[in-house]
């Protein structure tokens, strides 16, 4: 039996200072770390949850987060946009790179994405905020690989994460 990874992402953004994420192990230490200028917290959050996701591959895997809005555009949304050809009634679909590449990269994976409530305590999550800050000012830690969006495309990022397996 497979063990299940157990990993916690965040996104932080702040208007005119730009946005960072963060990936945590089950150690609770940042294995990923990026930050794109500008930005917003959606987009960063929907970062974190992609670099999660390449992360685990095909392994089983707990991802948490504290963003119910990725979690209903997984579970629900996309569901719907790709039958309408990745369009939708009232206009266009936000960040739609960013939703294309994590649906195809969740239904491929073996992931299960869970909500956890922000800034309650859970130390996966606290720490995931932390890092996903100091992201965001550039700053990094030698166990985590740290990402410029600025420098590299979201594909490069993913492509990046899946040579570490």
């Amino acid at each position: 039996m497979q063990k299940v990874i157990k990993l916690w992402t965040d996104g932080s953004a702040i208007q005119r200072a730009g946005g960072g994420f963060a990936v945590m192990n089950e150690e609770h230490l940042p294995v990923i770390l990026g930050r794109e200028d500008p930005s917003t917290n959606i987009r960063m959050e929907g970062m974190a949850l992609i670099c999660a996701i390449a992360y685990t591959g095909k392994k089983p895997a707990i991802i948490h987060t504290d963003s119910q809005f990725w979690i209903d555009v997984l579970t629900k949304y996309a569901l719907v946009w790709v039958k309408n050809n990745w369009t939708k009634k009232n206009g266009d679909i936000k960040n739609l790179d960013l939703v294309k590449l994590m649906f195809e990269l969740y239904n491929n994976s073996k992931a299960e994405i869970v909500w956890v409530k922000g800034h309650s305590d859970d130390a996966g999550n606290d720490g995931a905020d932390i890092w996903a800050n100091k992201a965001r000012k550039g700053q990094g830690v030698n166990s985590a690989m740290l990402f410029n969006l600025q420098k590299t495309s979201i594909e490069s990022v993913v492509d990046s994460i899946n040579n570490l397996r």
